[in-house]
């Protein structure tokens, strides 16, 4: 499999994901019909890769490749049909999440420095693509953003420590499939154990406790 056909299975399989814990979302804390479940879930799948194409000045992947949107569409759908039994399973938004948010950082990051963005504006590039469609997602259902919330278990720092893994990792010239895999894994790993043990970023003096 070459490298540029592992980057888009990444990619897609970040998609259904990330489509899959948007329309969960929007099941478990709104009441809306089907057209909000999937609207919210095709959101929360495709809006960080639009935002991260829109910054790197071209156009976005899914208005350029069908199966983006198929795929969002679909994870969207199995989410409505499902959401019963997929909400009886353990924490699965969170997972879903945390897989979504894993491969978008890695994907972002690495399309951002194979047009010559800088290792700087490369990771930022990779997060936004990350926490991009949860953040629009989050703003529809009148919530604070997950990423800025301070009891999101860390959801920002593993976002950067996936997206800087590939950057440093690229700019020594080791840029290949494996190297994005490895960055996805450290993501989800760190957000998992972030929200297994209850890690949370510091909170400014004298805030309330969480």
């Amino acid at each position: 499999m070459s490298t540029q056909t592992l980057l888009l299975v990444l990619d897609l399989v970040g998609i259904f994901a990330f489509a899959l814990d948007g329309s969960l979302t929007a099941v478990r804390t709104a009441r809306v019909d089907i057209v909000g479940v999937m609207s919210l879930g095709v959101i929360t799948a495709i809006g960080g890769g639009i935002i991260r194409d829109v910054l790197l000045g071209v156009t976005p992947a899914t208005f350029q490749d069908w199966r983006y949107l198929v795929t969002a569409l679909a994870g969207a759908t199995l989410a409505f049909f499902l959401s019963r039994q997929l909400d009886q399973l353990s924490k699965p938004i969170l997972l879903f999440d945390a897989a979504g948010l894993s491969l978008f950082v890695v994907i972002g990051a690495t399309k951002a420095m194979e047009l010559g963005f800088g290792p700087l504006q490369a990771t930022i590039l990779g997060v936004i693509t990350g926490v991009g469609g949860g953040t629009i997602r989050d703003v529809l259902l009148n919530r604070v953003p997950t990423v800025l919330s301070a009891n999101s278990h860390l959801y920002a720092v593993p976002a950067t420590l996936g997206a800087g893994f590939v950057v440093v990792v690229s700019v020594f010239g080791l840029g290949a499939g494996w190297v994005a895999v490895v960055g996805a894994v450290l993501c989800f790993v760190v957000r998992v154990l972030a929200l297994r043990y209850r890690w949370n970023a510091p909170s400014p003096p004298g805030a309330p406790p969480l």
